[in-house]
């Protein structure tokens, strides 16, 4: 009963004599610690949203600007132009405001009225700035005159030390691309794809669309992009994932893996301990805004608003809709081990836990001897399964009394946590150790991971740990940017001791966590089960496979003057080409986070060019030196299509855009409905390295993270993610299912490998291993 004892602030007693109170100064001590760190976050949170607010001026900017007007009105100047005057004659005489009163408080107004002007004219000036995209379409290396001159502007306007949220007022908004370009854009990609009856029948519809009922449905468009700050992101957001009715697990969340190389300690609890704290160092700078803005060039700001939901935030199920929960200050976790559900606070005396205290409160949670309640081992399955199933469940079982309390502890903390209690990892003498690995973190047993939170944390027996993130609130690299801070806080900051515990001294007297108590009843646990096997199924059907490539990498690539990302996007092309024999869409995912909430874009990377690249190396006739051109080619038509996605002048937002304004308007468009319902047989996504440069790879040559992955999107098709790693290591993360005859996701990884060299062998430059 220690932690009642914790919990209780006073205690009183009725005897004949009165009332006898009893105060517990520990837990008062407590009470006034925490409210002083809250009144603390507070004070900084004010402090920097100031500094956010005005940037890229200063607060102290506003007193030099008045000190200067008043020093123009003692020299008997006035830059105000009489408004100086006029404001004077409006303050009311008194004895409290004399006439040199006055005088110096309209000075002061209207200093303060032309700082606030000149805040706006800068942030409008960097905002055109930040619309001229031309440096991005110019080759690498060869910045012309103009981009040159852009840049020192951009620096000059772009202020000094800027915090997170800074450049939130500057970035531009998405532009709506033309019609004509979107639709000569479109029918160039499923060019080849289509026989020339196809493409002519194509033709036809796009044309028939482009004329009516195109136009109409643009105006709206336009004007939802006038009024929202984004014309995307939110139907984006609600049509794409949260109206979705499919299971989230394998078909929308995502996973990130742990270090490739080195395990810190393999001690479970250390391990968490360390992790978690880390975490809470992030997302306290996060909360105040203090991270550093990313950008491009290092000059360029990307959009930070997707970081603003990384932490307490749980997609809730609906019946036709899920909505997404975002709250702030969530003092705690809950922790899944064994089937048992825990919640553990991250606060002691207003401060955040220490890694040691963490340690010993995942120990504590490791050896508590009790057994799950019945229904809650496999609770979390209903997040796995059908999403009207889930939010029906929900509706009925959860809400009210014991099982509405502890479903309320998991959908407002702070993130999930799951100790696990397997051992997975990268094995070199294990080629499936990978495959398995990352099926694990996918899906795990389906009901091991809260599959509605922001992200689950995934703490292995042996010390390896994971992520699984749901989709609908952010993308990939807003996940990376907080990984890459928590690996590198965890082995270069924190570390550990020689026994593999988490370093500081321990303290005892934390009250232990909280089991959570439920009453689900065995209709639930029917349901329960229903959902378990469904997801299940699901689960059993992803083919994965981990391929590390190692033979060459981007340093080599980038000897021979070509992108990275367009040699490998090439090499995927050849692979799938040679692994069915045909031409497919293919997605690959671009940011658009260089305009204001932006999210994603689409790079159509089967293009006309790197068909005709790929059959020639399929054509025993062709000379090198003529694939080599072909491959130039296609390789430039795929960085000017990245480019054009990045800078907002992509195919498939827009067109998706225009069929929900249809759908709206109640418009049946033949064309816009065959565009949506193509399938995707090869999804692509490259996951950003080196956000924050915190590892440096040259010197912590293991200390390298293995990127992450995704389930198949089409059922006959695959899935690929990869991760460029320093110099000579390029990791791909292939999924399909083994449902379809026509994937192997093994044979693809192979089909990968020899593609990459033998696009190399086209080049006169010898691998590292040669």
């Amino acid at each position: 009963m220690a932690e009642a004892h914790q919990a209780v602030g006073f205690q009183f007693t009725v005897t004949p004599e009165g009332i006898d109170l009893h105060l517990s100064r520990e837990v008062l001590k407590h009470i006034y610690l925490s409210g002083v760190t809250s009144w603390r976050k507070r004070a900084i949170r004010f402090k920097n949203g100031i500094l956010a607010g005005v940037y890229p001026a200063s607060p102290s900017s506003w007193l030099i600007v008045v000190i200067a007007i008043m020093s123009t009105l003692y020299a008997r100047v006035d830059p105000s132009m009489g408004m100086i005057e006029s404001i004077k004659k409006t303050l009311p005489v008194s004895d409290y405001l004399t006439v040199q009163t006055q005088t110096i408080v309209s000075a002061i107004l209207f200093a303060t009225g032309l700082w606030f002007s000149i805040i706006l004219v800068l942030r409008y000036t960097l905002k055109v700035l930040l619309s001229y995209h031309g440096w991005i379409f110019e080759s690498h290396g060869k910045k012309s005159f103009s981009t040159q001159l852009w840049l020192r502007l951009v620096k000059i306007f772009s202020g000094r030390r800027p915090l997170l949220y800074s450049f939130q007022a500057s970035l531009p908004r998405l532009p709506v691309p033309s019609v004509d370009d979107t639709i000569r854009r479109y029918l160039e990609s499923v060019r080849p794809l289509l026989d020339d009856e196809q493409y002519k029948q194509m033709e036809i519809v796009a044309n028939e669309f482009k004329k009516d009922p195109a136009p109409k449905l643009q105006k709206y468009l336009v004007l939802k992009s006038w009024w929202s700050t984004n014309y995307v992101s939110d139907w984006w957001e609600e049509y794409i994932y949260l109206r979705s009715r499919g299971p989230i697990m394998v078909n929308s969340n995502f996973y990130t893996m742990d270090l490739l190389y080195v395990t810190p300690t393999h001690r479970q609890a250390a391990r968490a301990g360390n992790v978690v704290h880390a975490m809470l160092q992030y997302r306290r700078k996060l909360e105040r805004g203090e991270h550093t803005p990313l950008r491009a060039l290092g000059i360029v700001p990307m959009c930070s608003f997707q970081m603003e939901r990384m932490f307490n935030t749980t997609r809730i199920p609906g019946v036709e809709t899920d909505f997404i929960q975002h709250l702030k200050d969530r003092k705690h976790l809950v922790v899944y081990h064994h089937g048992r559900l825990f919640k553990l606070w991250l606060y002691y005396g207003g401060r955040h836990l220490t890694p040691s205290e963490l340690e010993v409160q995942f120990q504590r949670i490791i050896n508590d001897p009790a057994e799950p309640q019945p229904g809650e081992k496999m609770l979390a399955a209903l997040t796995a399964g059908e999403r009207v199933t889930w939010a029906r469940a929900r509706l009925k079982y959860f809400s009210q009394g014991t099982n509405k309390a502890s479903l309320d502890a998991i959908e407002t903390a702070a993130f999930f946590l799951t100790l696990d209690d397997e051992s997975h990892g990268y094995d070199p003498e294990n080629i499936k150790s990978l495959d398995v690995y990352a099926k694990s973190l996918l899906h795990g047993k389906c009901y091991d991971r809260w599959f509605d939170k922001s992200f689950s944390l995934v703490i292995y027996k042996n010390g390896k740990m994971g992520l699984n993130a749901e989709h609908s609130w952010a993308d990939s690299p807003i996940v990376g940017h907080m990984w890459e801070y928590v690996l590198a806080t965890d082995c270069f900051q924190l570390g550990y001791t020689e026994e593999g515990h988490c370093k500081g001294d321990l303290n005892k007297n934390l009250p232990p966590p909280t089991k959570l108590q439920w009453d689900i009843p065995a209709e639930c646990q029917t349901v329960i089960g229903k959902s378990y096997a469904l997801a299940k199924e699901i689960a059993d059907d992803v083919d994965f496979h981990g391929c590390l490539f190692a033979d060459f990498g981007k340093g080599l690539i980038k000897r021979c003057r070509t992108s990275p990302d367009a040699f490998i996007q090439l090499a995927l092309q050849l692979a799938h080409f040679r692994d069915k024999g045909e031409f497919c869409l293919t997605y690959e995912s671009s940011m658009t986070r260089m305009f204001k909430e932006g999210r994603t874009e689409t790079v159509r990377s089967c293009t006309w060019e790197s068909t005709a690249f790929v059959r020639a190396m399929e054509d025993k006739e062709k000379t090198n030196e003529m694939r080599l051109e072909l491959f130039r080619k296609a390789a430039e038509k795929h960085q000017n299509m990245y480019r054009l996605a990045m800078t907002g002048s992509g195919i498939d937002r827009h067109l998706f855009c225009l069929y929900i304004v249809s759908k709206y308007l109640g418009i049946n468009s033949p064309f816009l409905k065959q565009v949506l319902s193509e399938p995707w047989r090869l999804s692509t996504s490259q996951t950003p390295q080196q956000q924050l440069n915190l590892i440096d790879i040259q010197k912590f040559p293991k200390y390298v993270g293995a990127g992450g992955g995704f389930g198949p999107v089409a059922d006959d098709g695959y899935g690929v993610s990869y991760i460029i790693i320093g110099e000579d290591l390029i990791t791909f993360h292939i999924s399909s299912k083994f449902s379809s005859p026509e994937t192997d996701s093994y044979r693809f990884g192979q089909n990968i490998r020899k593609a990459m060299m033998d696009i190399q062998a086209l080049f006169d430059i010898k691998t590292k291993k040669l």
